[in-house]
């Protein structure tokens, strides 16, 4: 039996997290995730796993709290975080080449983070958190002992953001740091007036480590920021802007072999109107211009990676339920390198320009990692000495042609044993994002789980999911309940059609923005049999402003689009019994959207808790948990509760709800 048929041996499951490689491809590690003794928490380990794919993986780390975030140095050392405390920083340590024991690398009180390493010598560049009062290290180190003897956590701000995705910004905010993996005492600070212009932010460092280009958050009237780029010198601190956009947000810099450009994706600044778009640019430093290196490519890149020999750059693109890999070389069509059903990610290129290392995931396979031949494509699946089992049932295509005449599509995974003699039941699971597409694995919301338990579940990606043209964005820009609803009961239609569907026993679920449709769709239909809907947006005009990005959500939800759009305007139309779930540390979709909503069900909508208070929707509340359930217990009852939810309304069976929960 396979993982999924048991939500103890799901949660259990050893996972892949990340993947480093060196630089000679000499050497991959894979970060792997597991359950500690109390599973309760997960526990990361380092592992090697053999390029070539002679040798079975091997571990090289047992620290007891856990490492994560590993890079080889130029020299092939490996250098990766360790904390002692969950409380406290997370500390560098680093494992060398030549054996022997891990050993501490730095000591700053608020830890180092986000290392990168010089391809010659041993540079190191990384980020860590200063607070704006200090005048030195020691004074930083200082004001961080007072506040924790005093607990004292206030934060005093003076812009916007104050908070990110499940924690509080400041009071210290991120600095670049330089240093030697040689000698670590030698750091510099290169950004001592970053104020909160790192934030979230990226970099590279160039091959001889002489010079940093990263993104740099510029504040704006009316409360909005945009992100340029600026190049820093490591020697001195300074810093000069390079690239500066007023109608766009420019990340994900990738500076070339010889220093002498930067590749980077510019995404668009939008408006009510227009949805943004991303490209793949390149910065000449020797002529301060800027080329885009894929003029009209109708895809979204992300993450360039340059080829050694600089000839053009690697990226990740959604495209029709997957995100390959894509060779971009000047002036050229991109070309697809990998036609697998995967999405890929953490990609990395041997300095001779024949291979490709990187993690690969769909829903059929977790993240693991693979070799890529370069020339061909040829995708070769590494040994990680981890087995989850056989899929519960098996995974196909649907797609319809609908009235404006774009083609939507989805994927669907049907249960083994689904017939025309032994219908499943369907759940319709629409991804969050909304700018996404389900076209990778989820540990958190795993379609198999559900089909473990007979319900064929269809992930669709209606107008607004990205790998299908900007045209198919446009689509349902500004209007959520519009094209991106018809479009998911167009796909819906076409599944219940099939034999192998009961289409008399249907739910519909979501998270986020996929909470969001699950909340339109219950005012706007009543073809589902139950609906559940997680961390979702109720009333747009109360979420904009309260959000940790409300500038980003001001650009889309314009006064007129938050009237046209909200689903709380249609609560007295919701008849479906509803499972509202939100965690209170929720500040991407902050709480108070859950619990009006949950006051609104009771109180407003067409199925209203009745004169003893007794009703049909139920909220499942996580004081501890963010937009995500991370916990693994907390994921556990997450799944147990929405399986038992649905077997009482679709299937008609009477299902408890976790004794743990005390009910």
């Amino acid at each position: 039996m396979s993982i999924y048929h048991d939500v103890d041996e799901y949660i259990g499951a050893r996972r892949v997290t990340d993947l480093a490689v060196a630089r000679d491809f000499s050497r991959a590690v894979t970060v792997v995730a597991a359950l500690d003794d109390s599973r309760t928490e997960y526990r990361t380990s380092l592992w090697e796993i053999d390029i070539d794919g002679r040798s079975p993986a091997r571990r090289l780390t047992h620290g007891e709290s856990g490492e994560s975030a590993p890079v080889f140095t130029a020299a092939g050392d490996l250098v990766f975080s360790r904390r002692s405390d969950k409380d406290e920083p997370a500390r560098l340590w680093v494992l060398p080449a030549a054996g022997g024991e891990a050993r501490v690398l730095e000591t700053r009180s608020g830890g180092l983070s986000g290392i990168r390493t010089t391809p010659v010598g041993e540079g190191m560049v990384g980020f860590s958190p200063v607070f704006g009062s200090s005048s030195t290290g020691e004074d930083d180190d200082a004001l961080r002992t007072e506040r924790k003897a005093n607990k004292v956590d206030a934060i005093l701000h003076t812009g916007v953001p104050v908070r990110f995705w499940d924690h509080d910004l400041g009071p210290a905010t991120p600095h670049l740091f330089a240093g030697s993996t040689g000698d670590p005492t030698g750091l510099r600070d290169l950004t001592g007036d970053a104020a909160g212009a790192l934030h979230e932010a990226t970099f590279d460092v160039s091959s001889d480590g002489s010079f940093v280009v990263s993104t740099w958050v510029v504040p704006g009237a009316l409360a909005t920021n945009r992100t340029v780029l600026v190049r820093i010198d490591t020697a001195t601190g300074e810093r000069t802007t390079i690239v500066d956009d007023v109608d766009a947000d420019l990340v994900a810099p990738a500076i070339s072999p010889d220093g002498a450009y930067v590749a980077f994706v510019r995404e668009s600044i939008s408006t009510p109107e227009d949805a943004p778009r991303m490209t793949l640019h390149r910065y000449d430093f020797e002529g301060s211009s800027v080329s885009d290196l894929a003029a009209g490519w109708d895809r979204w890149p992300m993450d360039p990676v340059w080829l050694p020999d600089g000839s053009g750059v690697l990226v990740t693109a959604d495209d029709d339920g997957r995100s390959p890999i894509f060779v971009v070389r000047g002036g050229a069509e991109p070309r697809r390198l990998t036609n697998t059903g995967d999405a890929y990610t953490r990609v990395h290129v041997s300095s001779d320009g024949t291979r490709v290392l990187a993690l690969a995931a769909s829903y059929l396979a977790a993240p693991h990692p693979v070799s890529i031949d370069l020339s061909d494509g040829t995708v070769t699946r590494l040994d990680t000495a981890i087995d989850h089992g056989p899929l519960p049932g098996f995974l196909t295509e649907v797609d319809t042609i609908v009235a404006d005449g774009a083609r939507v599509r989805g994927w669907l995974a049907l249960p083994d044993g689904a017939s025309e003699l032994a219908p499943a039941p369907l759940l319709l699971w629409v991804h969050g994002g909304p700018l996404s597409s389900w076209n990778t694995w989820s540990w958190r919301w795993n379609p198999w789980l559900m089909v473990a338990r007979g319900y064929a579940v269809l992930l669709p990606d209606p107008a607004l999911s990205t790998g299908y043209g900007q045209d198919f964005v446009q689509r349902g820009w500004g209007a959520w309940g519009k094209t991106p609803f018809t479009d998911l009961m167009a796909l819906t239609d076409v599944a219940a059609e099939r034999p192998d569907i009961d289409a008399t026993r249907t739910a519909a679920m979501g998270g986020s923005f996929g909470g969001y449709m699950a909340n339109w769709i219950a005012g706007h239909t009543d073809r589902f049999d139950a609906i559940v809907t997680h961390a979702s947006l109720w009333a747009l005009d109360q979420f904009g402003p309260t959000t940790d990005a409300p500038w980003y959500w001001a650009r889309e939800m314009s006064p007129e689009m938050a009237v046209e759009n909200s689903p709380h305007l249609f609560v007295a139309d919701i008849a479906t019994p509803m499972l509202v779930i939100h965690g209170d540390k929720d500040y991407r979709v902050p709480i108070g959207e859950g619990l009006r909503l949950w006051y609104e069900l009771l109180s407003e909508s067409g199925l209203p808790a009745d004169d003893d208070g007794n009703t049909d929707h139920r909220f499942l509340y996580f004081p501890g948990e963010n937009h995500w359930i991370l916990s693994p217990q907390h994921a556990k009852v997450w799944y147990e509760v929405v399986l038992a939810f649905l077997a009482q309304h679709v299937l008609g069976e009477s299902a408890s709800m976790p004794r743990i929960l005390g009910h």
